[in-house]
């Protein structure tokens, strides 16, 4: 299940304020917080004392947001199919046999908050609050109820799963209040934060926090996978709801939590308004959010992975796969291609490769800072639209099982200096362990268990290069480990396939 949840405000760090006394001795550092060094100050000009009289201003335009759905389930089987109680239980619902007897459709509900941005009616949520709750569900009707309970059927304008926002419209009479986005960019770790939505359906819910982080990475947002963390509570049903800052504005709508039991743990996420501002924008004019695309594969530049290749960590992403006849193929990307920056801004654990690319326009050049065999480079790749999100889950694949190989074909002793015994890979060792059959390598037969590869390695993994050279025997995975001893080197950088899964980069220590 993805949490997701609404928040409503980033409220700058107001009565709580320091500041720091600053202490210049000529041959002594202090440390930033010593004892006395720190003093308490007043709150600054404008700064409220309570939220009070903010949080009034604001909640006008914070709403409720439900759906009406009906899912289609399978009834049970008849456990009675052939017996004189047969119609018995049929009685509750099931004439059938005891295949089970024909789906019938319920209904259901889903909950979450949202935001009005204009005085005509637009409300911004989050896509998953208006979406089906699973593949056999339909939704009927949404609805978005107003603070003075006034209730109205919605217009879904567009939708935007990528970036789990949606814009919904509502005809009412008069001019409705409403809220405006702010500049998230400018937010600071610490600065205050006021979430206001409808937690567990509990509507016009108000709770403060901070801002914990900025530009977090989650895992979970795919190209859009950039959030301001916050520590006020969030919950279920509070998706889509807005956080605001101490000047009233929207910097951020609430979409996700990180939590193991499905309540607040002081850790969620909103979605920036720098990111959200324009796909909202672009849905109010009935226009598809499109984003640029280069098709490859790509893993971050984890410190074992940058020890292997040489390079500081957090500097780039490696390319793990560039897909044939793709826009970075054609440019000449491929397999083990560092890149550090796209148009000029830095690749970095807060900044992906991913999310750079899809800011680039379809259609427009993308200037890629490259290191290549440890050597700077630049490649040029002109961007298309990116596929949706579902479509690339399909092309990246699963599969994480294997068939042993049986062959008795001889594997080459580890004298490699990485404790795995390799052999050349044949079509029917492929066949035997599941890849396909355009892979090209050498097959793992045995993994010392003593060995880093034995905590990253499996009989049945293929190495296709080592250190971005080819390997086709067990001698080329031998010269892969001396060069990178030669080189002074702690690891030695593998590209592996497992199964019907793409390619990816291992770094294995030597021994």
């Amino acid at each position: 299940m993805r949490y997701a949840y609404a928040l409503t405000g980033a409220l700058l760090l107001g009565g709580t304020a320091a500041s720091l006394a600053l202490q210049n001795p000529a041959s002594a550092q202090s440390a930033q917080n010593e004892p006395g060094s720190m003093q308490a100050a007043a709150p600054r000009a404008g700064a409220p004392m309570s939220f009070a009289d903010m949080v009034s201003k604001l909640q006008p335009a914070v709403v409720n947001i439900s759906t009406d759905q009906r899912v289609t389930v399978s009834q049970p089987a008849n456990p009675f199919a052939g017996t004189p109680f047969a119609d018995l239980f049929g009685q509750f619902g099931n004439r059938g046999g005891a295949q089970g007897g024909a789906p019938v459709t319920r209904e259901a509900q889903s909950l979450g908050s949202g935001f009005i941005i204009s005085p005509d009616g637009y409300v911004v949520t989050n896509n998953h609050v208006v979406a089906p709750g699973n593949r056999q569900a339909t939704v009927e009707a949404i609805r978005v109820t107003l603070p003075d309970r006034k209730e109205y059927v919605a217009k879904l304008v567009g939708r935007d799963a990528a970036s789990d926002l949606a814009l919904l419209k509502i005809d009412a009479p008069g001019a409705l209040p409403y809220v405006k986005f702010g500049d998230s960019a400018g937010a600071r770790v610490g600065d205050w934060v006021v979430a206001i939505g409808n937690p567990f359906g509990l509507g016009g819910t108000v709770t403060a926090g901070i801002v914990s982080a900025v530009h977090r990475v989650t895992g979970q947002g795919g190209a859009n996978d950039r959030f301001i963390q916050t520590d006020a509570s969030i919950n279920q049903g509070n998706s889509g709801g807005p956080m605001f800052n101490l000047r009233g504005e929207v910097i951020g709508i609430n979409s996700q939590i990180f939590s193991q039991s499905g309540g607040n743990i002081g850790i969620g996420f909103a979605i920036p308004a720098e990111d959200a501002k324009p796909i909202i924008d672009t849905l109010m004019k009935g226009k598809a959010v499109q984003r640029g695309y280069v098709g490859v594969s790509i893993q971050p530049l984890s410190d074992d992975l940058a020890a292997a290749v040489g390079l500081p960590k957090n500097s780039g992403e490696i390319i793990a796969r560039a897909e044939p006849g793709g826009p970075a193929a054609k440019a000449g990307l491929r397999a083990g291609d560092v890149v550090t920056k796209v148009n000029g801004k830095q690749v970095t654990p807060d900044t992906t490769l991913s999310y750079l690319i899809a800011n680039v326009p379809p259609g427009q050049q993308a200037r890629l800072d490259v290191i290549r065999d440890g050597k700077p480079t630049t490649v040029t790749v002109t961007t298309t639209v990116r596929p949706a999100e579902e479509q690339l889950a399909q092309q990246l694949g699963n599969d994480d099982s294997f068939s042993e190989d049986d062959s008795n074909a001889p594997a080459a002793p580890a004298s490699n200096g990485i404790g795995v015994t390799v052999q050349p890979l044949t079509p029917a060792i492929a066949r035997q362990i599941g890849v396909d059959s355009t892979v090209q390598g050498v097959v793992i037969g045995a993994v010392d268990p003593t060995s880093d590869a034995g905590q990253k390695l499996r009989r049945g993994d293929v190495i296709v290069s080592v250190n971005s050279v080819p390997a086709r025997t067990a001698a080329d995975v031998a010269r892969g480990v001396a060069a990178a001893k030669a080189a002074n080197r702690p690891q030695v950088l593998l590209s592996v396939v497992r199964g019907r899964n793409p390619a990816a980069f291992i770094a294995v220590k030597i021994k």
